[in-house]
């Protein structure tokens, strides 16, 4: 049930009508910046890990802690954002998350790099969530449809600029400009929270459930350290397995805790609606499957192949076409095929892909490269909107924020197990992991891209409980604006 607002408009800074027409572009802002920034950094990672003196493949950890910070905090944001206001907490999340960029651009080492990433995922993890909920308590039902509608609209440019951008970045200034580049995206939101977003706050709120959020995050986070130390000799098995036993038993306390608590950090009692247990199961097991190839197309093309950062991010940029060509036939998909029969195809077919990707070699035609990453898109466009919407095929409306949110932390914890995994996986078939040269480079790839493949098919049997009606109440304007 949406809660009563204590207060509408608290201190305006400016008439409501003219805070209304500019709120989508402040939270298209931030969706812009928290969108660029994940899809810059992926081609700079061979040119930042030479910079940083490192493996590429231990670089997995920069992707890994933002995404993992990410899950770890947008459980809290609809707390933070009733607690202590809309604007305020909106602002801290715009400022926490561009100070992170900024002091990531100066990291002269990747531990401390890491450090500032986890940081930055704070205020990611507040940014758009907070953004959202805000445009869902601002504008009536007949005007979020087109306030939505706008502010989609960054999260398909940005991935289409990112790639580009950072080779352009890496090839002619530096590196660590792909940071400095939120400082002005930044202050620009900023400036803009202060004219015209306005300060939702509720007078009384549910106590924190502060246990769940400690054993969730220490669980989880303990879990991404045991996939990103595995195969290496800097523990014992025993002591691998020891720390991977204690991170399952976090996990189980954290269970444990939210049914005896009354308002639990995630409502897992929502894992018992049979749609919503297999979208959100579905979606954390294929986004393992393909939530490292962002990491992984940059070292094939650069350290495999040979190509220049530029030449690697325009190779790249075909996939974001593909993933906004599938939106002018997602709804005429769905209803032909429904919910289960897209989820089990398309699960294979990207499964399909991923094995295409590992025969990409040196005599490969470009023309064939730039058609894979464009089908590429395309069908992982699909499988992530088909997969996010049918979170709330059965959710009732009280419980849609909850869903969300259980919703939207697997899905950034998957993608940092999943570049975890692609980085050990690759590493598997490596004997040299910090310098490897050009052919063990293309095998080591070509090998976590056969794995990683074979994982996502098995996944496709998720999505076979489903039944063939499923999903068919979901609205088409849920369809069309839940992607990515």
């Amino acid at each position: 049930m949406r809660p009563k607002l204590a207060k509408l408009f608290e201190e305006p800074s400016g008439p409501l009508e003219a805070g209304k027409v500019l709120l989508p572009w402040l939270v298209g802002v931030a969706l812009f910046m928290e969108s660029l920034d994940t899809t810059i950094l992926n081609t700079a990672v061979p040119a930042i890990a030479v910079a940083l003196k490192v493996s590429p493949l231990s670089m997995k950890a920069v992707l890994a802690s933002y995404t993992l910070s990410l899950a770890i905090f947008i459980p809290i944001s609809g707390w933070m954002a009733d607690r202590y206001g809309t604007r305020k907490v909106f602002a801290s999340a715009i400022g926490l998350f561009t100070l992170g960029s900024c002091l990531c651009g100066i990291s002269r080492n990747i531990h401390l790099l890491v450090a500032c990433r986890v940081l930055q995922g704070c205020g990611g993890a507040m940014m758009v969530p907070v953004g959202r909920l805000t445009l869902v308590r601002t504008f009536a039902k007949s005007e979020l449809i087109r306030a939505m509608s706008f502010v989609s609209i960054p999260a398909l440019v940005a991935p289409m600029l990112g790639p580009i951008a950072g080779g352009l970045i890496v090839g002619y200034l530096h590196w660590r400009f792909i940071f400095f580049l939120n400082v002005p995206v930044g202050l620009l939101g900023l400036f803009l929270v202060y004219l015209h977003m306005p300060n939702y706050r509720e007078e009384r709120t549910n106590p924190l459930d502060f246990v769940g959020l400690i054993l969730f995050g220490s669980g989880i986070a303990l879990l991404s350290y045991v996939l990103e130390i595995f195969g290496e000799h800097t523990l014992s098995p025993g002591e691998i397995l020891g720390l991977l036993i204690l991170s399952l038993a976090l996990l189980s306390g954290c269970g444990l805790n939210a049914k005896e608590t009354r308002f639990p950090l995630l409502q897992l009692s929502l894992l018992k609606i049979r749609t919503f247990r297999v979208a959100v199961s579905g979606s954390f097991f294929t986004r393992i499957g393909i939530g490292g190839v962002p990491f992984l197309l940059p070292l094939l093309y650069q350290l495999g192949l040979g190509f220049t950062p530029i030449q690697s991010g325009l190779l790249i940029m075909p996939q974001a076409v593909g993933a906004l060509g599938v939106k002018t036939v997602m709804r005429t998909v769905l209803r032909v095929f429904g919910y289960r029969g897209v989820l089990i195809y398309n699960t294979v077919i990207i499964g399909g892909l991923l094995l295409a990707f590992a025969q990409i070699g040196a005599h490969t035609p470009i023309w064939f490269i730039v058609l894979l990453a464009f089908g590429y898109g395309w069908f992982t466009s699909l499988q992530y909107t088909s997969m996010n919407t049918l979170v709330y095929a059965d959710t009732a409306e009280e419980q849609a924020s909850s869903a969300s949110s259980i919703a939207s932390t697997m899905q950034q914890m998957s993608i940092s197990f999943g570049v975890a995994g692609a980085g050990l996986t690759t590493s598997l078939f490596i004997s040299n992991t910090h310098a490897p040269n050009q052919v063990e480079a293309i095998h080591g790839l070509h090998g976590a891209f056969l794995v990683l493949g074979a994982l996502t098919i098995v996944s496709a049997l998720v999505f076979n409980t489903l039944h063939a009606d499923d999903g068919n109440d979901v609205s088409l304007q849920k369809v069309v604006h839940h992607g990515g």
